[in-house]
């Protein structure tokens, strides 16, 4: 997210963390400050743009885009998981599950997870390009980038 030079991972994963925290708090001020579907569907982008958030914890070298794409990947997964209703079933068990898993299938929430995902592909994007430094996915790409550099390609 910010910097990938020395310590750049360890303040990628603060980065990460503190967005995942700012997330959930925004999440939380809508809900008690707003009903209905703006509260609903703010909720839905949020939770993608956490996912995303927790990728690029776990995963600081993560591209953008490919943040993104998990993210919504995976916030869709759950949403298309809702139709079998194993999800229902696990909230029943679990406060926790219920959070994290939903209860029942809406379609528009498809959209708004590309909302989520999109802001967070930009936010992402462009804190990266501010550090500088390009987000890589391994030692050979960045290796294959310096190469091209030289050559001037």
């Amino acid at each position: 997210m910010i910097s990938r030079g020395v310590g750049g991972f360890s303040r990628t994963r603060a980065a990460a963390a503190a967005a995942a925290v700012v997330t959930v708090v925004a999440g939380l001020g809508i809900r008690a400050l707003v009903d209905g579907c703006v509260a609903k569907y703010a909720g839905d982008a949020l939770y993608a743009v956490l996912i995303l958030a927790l990728v690029v914890f776990v995963a600081p070298r993560s591209r953008p885009v490919a943040a993104a794409g998990v993210a919504l990947g995976f916030s869709w997964a759950v949403e298309l998981l809702q139709l079998t209703g194993v999800p229902a079933e696990l909230g029943r068990r679990s406060a926790i599950a219920h959070l994290v898993l939903g209860s029942t299938f809406n379609a528009p929430d498809l959209v708004w997870y590309a909302v989520g995902a999109a802001l967070g592909w930009c936010v992402h994007g462009l804190l990266v390009r501010r550090s500088g430094r390009p987000a890589v996915s391994s030692r050979s790409d960045l290796a294959r980038r310096e190469g091209l550099a030289r050559r001037g390609v």
